[in-house]
């Protein structure tokens, strides 16, 4: 089979787009070089004309199929280059349609692998039909099914959630994407100066901006919360658009969910492949008592590079629980929270940061012309033990029959569970500071990427002896889990047997 023949516009677009920096330059310079100016124009022409006709020698060398065990892909457009993916190696299906693709019809189709660190397939581009219909016969072949000719999706999904427009409205309300903050500090690094050097005393701006220039502890206090504002309103319209339109189903044996205003997903989460699961919920989702669900595969996730999809973006914290209960066989978690001597280790840490920054500020006030009331961060003091003993409470780890249960976080809490036949390795480690205080930090890594990363699942700040025995605890558990879902994979393949082979006897 090929691609849509409309991916040629696509990918042609995509690429002229790449160049584009190098056709404005030689545009802007042939109006400087009249003798070469019909040359450059010519040359620019020729450039597009060899970018399209790549991409339909790409489309026409692409081919790829689908059989009931894998899934074949023959391309290259110079050198050819031949793939066979074993279904059972497909961890997710996952579809894009950016606006571009929605007006042309078409769908970006992203095979994920286990164990690898990147996207094993992409098909750019299919029809937006045939993207779903690989979605439903992948699926089907997965589980041991032929597919059903003229089938698109499957009959027995179930939605199990819906976002609505208030949840939508409070997930914008309360998402911060802190990485946006640089971003704007280098516009207000520009827009900063020029205001305070164009303050006038009419402008009802003019004496904040003349109290930043003289006053570096207002100047950096009105950016900061500045920068805060402009970014939260920023990642929630980000946050917004992401996920408008969620909606997520649960199949047989898998959950698939779709999403996204100008750019549409939509994808599979198989439940078998579940690492781990991630409750999230920042210090304002927190106080109306809302959540969001996050699961790890052992694939690389698309579009997110820690390997997880949003099961659920935003929601009563009750109803994310009823989720992971039904995906996962999780009691009542009751956590046990680092010994006290890991608060003390925590305000030692913000009283020493707060007595830096004032140290800093006195520092400029003593340079010329610089005044300002550098002893005001003193007033941080009492925050700095507040923020010691929330991070402490926030903190904790489970460990039931099933799963190991860790909480880490004030601000973004999050709380990670992880069967244990999915553990991969446990271990302790110290720093040189929680030596100090015999103090140890157990890891459970698991297959998938986030742990990987750093981000796993981790009881932080434990004490040293506890960590030693919890690693015991977990790695017994590991082979008894183990042995104990082996065993009934046995029964079950014996108990299939039975059946086959059973018939009624003659009357």
């Amino acid at each position: 089979m090929r691609l849509d023949p409309r991916s040629v516009v696509y990918r042609t677009a995509r690429a002229t787009v790449r160049f584009l920096w190098a056709i404005v330059i030689l545009v802007v310079s042939s109006q400087f070089d009249d003798g070469r100016g019909g040359l450059l124009v010519g040359g620019v022409a020729l450039l597009l004309v060899a970018v399209a006709l790549y991409q339909v020698a790409y489309y026409r060398r692409f081919e790829y199929d689908l059989t009931e065990d894998t899934f074949d892909i023959r391309s290259g457009v110079v050198s050819r280059r031949d793939r066979e993916i074993p279904l059972r190696r497909v961890q997710n299906v996952d579809v894009g349609r950016n606006v571009l693709q929605q007006v042309l019809g078409i769908a970006e189709v992203r095979l994920e692998t286990a164990g690898g660190d990147e996207t094993e397939a992409v098909l750019r581009c299919v029809s937006a039909a045939e993207a779903t219909r690989l979605q439903d016969e992948i699926s089907r072949l997965k589980r041991g099914e032929r597919a059903r000719a003229g089938a698109t999706a499957d009959r027995d999904a179930e939605t199990v959630f819906a976002i609505t427009i208030r949840e939508l409205f409070l997930l914008g309300v309360v998402s911060l994407d802190l990485r946006l903050v640089p971003v704007f500090s280098v516009v207000a690094g520009v827009l900063v100066p020029s205001l305070a050097a164009d303050a006038s005393p009419f402008d009802p701006f003019g004496p904040i901006a003349g109290s930043m220039a003289a006053s570096p502890l207002v100047a950096i206090s009105v950016s900061t919360v500045a920068l805060y504002a402009v970014a939260a309103a920023a990642s929630g319209l980000i946050a917004a658009t992401n996920y408008y339109g969620f909606r997520l189903t649960r199949g047989p044996d898998e959950l698939r969910y779709e999403r996204g205003l100008l750019q549409r997903y939509t994808g599979t989460i198989p439940l078998s492949k579940v690492q781990t699961l991630t409750i999230g919920e920042n210090a304002l989702a927190r106080l109306g008592g809302y959540a969001s669900l996050a699961v790890e595969t052992a694939g690389y996730a698309p579009g997110d590079g820690d390997g997880s999809q949003s099961a659920i973006p935003f929601a009563d914290r009750e109803r994310v629980w009823s989720l992971v209960r039904s995906v996962e066989d999780v009691g009542e978690v009751t956590f046990e929270r680092p010994p006290k001597r890991a608060r003390t280790r925590y305000a030692v840490r913000y009283l020493l940061l707060v007595l830096g920054l004032t140290a800093g500020f006195y520092a400029l006030t003593r340079l010329d012309g610089i005044d300002g009331r550098w002893w005001a961060t003193l007033a941080l003091l009492p925050v700095a033990l507040a923020a010691a003993h929330l991070k402490w409470r926030s903190r904790g780890y489970a460990v039931d029959d099933g799963h190991v249960v860790t909480r880490n976080g004030f601000l973004v809490r999050t709380t990670r569970i992880v069967p244990y036949h999915r553990v991969q390795t446990v271990l302790t480690s110290q720093t040189v500071f929680q030596r100090r205080r015999d103090l140890a930090t157990l890891v459970v890594d698991t297959a998938g990427s986030r742990s990987l990363t750093g981000g796993g699942v981790r009881a932080v700040d434990v004490d040293a002896g506890t960590a030693e025995r919890l690693r015991d605890d977990v790695e017994a558990r590991l082979y008894w889990s183990l042995a104990a879902r082996r065993e009934q994979r046995r029964r079950e393949r014996e108990s299939a047997l039975s059946d086959e082979d059973w018939s009624p006897s003659p009357a």
